[in-house]
């Protein structure tokens, strides 16, 4: 596992524009990612505005590392804010709890891999004790304006853009919880290696001499008379 893997930096997303009561996430785990933020919040006149930051495309590059997501937000000074917000991560049983739980099924493995979330999965981890998908709780905000909001605008920008993240690839969000993806997919290869080996049957057993008995000293009868021409 390199620093890269734990590292990841995604290009600001330009503007665009979407209806009014339009879910801002296409997948449901990017908009469960947005639910969790409105919960989160107790002002829903901070979260219009940082839905209107997000569609107007004034948050910058992206950095995501375990525990945290980091951004510039351009508001309405010259000056960029500083927005962060930080997730709970993963202890090392929640991730074996997980591991487990994806490769049962091989399923879930090809939908990850294909960039989708498997609903089973997220609820077979959450029956383990281990909630993929962050709750209110999970969430920390912080940035560098002067507005104490839970969040802040510019934080509330920060996480509208990285639902549009979540939605493009759910590694983000397990990138979120601790782990990257290489670590994850050489962990899944070694369960499946260790798997099919237990599965595989036994080689039959093959007769065998002893070696003692295969070089002991025989006295065989000598050998017919020629036939006759």
């Amino acid at each position: 596992m390199g620093p890269d893997d734990l590292r990841r930096t995604f290009e600001a997303v330009p503007a665009r524009t979407s209806a009014e009561g339009e879910p801002f996430a296409a997948s449901w785990w990017g908009r469960a990612w947005v639910d969790a933020l409105e919960t989160l919040s107790m002002d829903e006149a901070r979260l219009a505005r940082g839905r209107a930051y997000a569609d107007d495309g004034q948050v910058a590059a992206i950095t995501v590392t375990p525990g945290r997501v980091v951004a510039y937000v351009h508001g309405s000074r010259a000056r960029p804010y500083r927005a962060e917000l930080r997730l709970r991560t993963f202890a090392d049983p929640g991730w074996e709890t997980l591991l487990d739980a994806v490769a049962a099924r091989p399923g879930h493995l090809s939908a990850l891999l294909a960039k989708e979330m498997p609903h089973s999965l997220a609820r077979t981890a959450e029956e383990a004790g281990v909630r993929l998908l962050p709750a209110a709780d999970d969430l920390d905000p912080s940035c560098t304006c002067p507005d104490h909001g839970r969040p802040c605008k510019h934080v509330a920008a920060l996480c509208f853009q990285t639902a549009l993240l979540l939605d493009s690839d759910p590694f983000v969000l397990l990138l979120m919880r601790g782990r990257g993806e290489r670590e994850l997919l050489d962990a899944l290869a070694r369960r499946n290696a260790e798997h099919s080996a237990r599965e595989r049957p036994a080689a039959p057993a093959m007769p065998s001499v002893a070696a003692g008995d295969a070089f002991a000293a025989r006295f065989l009868p000598p050998l017919p008379a020629p036939r006759p021409l």
